[in-house]
């Protein structure tokens, strides 16, 4: 099955996440961008099952969010960003989260947008999600990451160069 078909399809089954938004209108912006489809073919195939969200900003952005129930499965086990990977003398990670969504030109979701994605959850109940880290976090070695416990959503932080089997993390990218 073809990328515009699984999206169409999770469209679909979930209008609340963009109510009013036709999806004529969203295949037509995602046929005039082979890099956009192809990173959102990256996103499905590395288990984040990526949808359509209307998201409130300074005005209303489209965004494909990875909305899978637990952490995207093929992108866990990885520290935050280069530097962390860099930092780890022994037992190092396969790579980074920053790196690998920039690779595939997605942005890694940052705390109000995981707070926006659990509105439409509970996602991450047994794993926990890297997010984009604000500069004065980083720079004194931390990093954030949320998950779902308790009836809530948390955010916490570690160690930049810490990575876990239950870790990845959840990227979106803007159409």
């Amino acid at each position: 099955m073809d990328i515009l078909s699984v999206l169409k399809s999770r469209f679909q089954k979930y209008p609340l996440r963009h109510a009013g938004v036709n999806w004529s209108e969203v295949e037509a912006r995602l046929m005039a961008d082979a890099t956009k489809r192809s990173a959102l073919e990256w996103m499905e195939q590395s288990g984040g099952e990526p949808d359509m969200f209307v998201y409130p900003s300074e005005g209303t952005e489209w965004l494909f969010i990875d909305s899978s129930a637990e952490s995207p499965a093929g992108r866990c086990s990885l520290c935050y960003d280069q530097r962390a990977w860099e930092s780890r003398k022994e037992n190092k990670p396969t790579g980074n989260a920053e790196a690998l969504a920039q690779t595939w030109r997605c942005t890694l979701l940052n705390e109000e947008q995981y707070h926006f994605l659990q509105q439409f959850g509970p996602f991450d109940r047994k794993t926990s999600s890297w997010l984009n880290t604000p500069q004065a976090v980083r720079e004194l070695g931390g990093a954030l990451f949320g998950d779902y416990r308790y009836g809530r959503t948390f955010i916490y932080h570690n160690g930049a160069e810490s990575y876990y089997a239950a870790r990845g993390f959840r990227a979106y990218l803007k159409i």
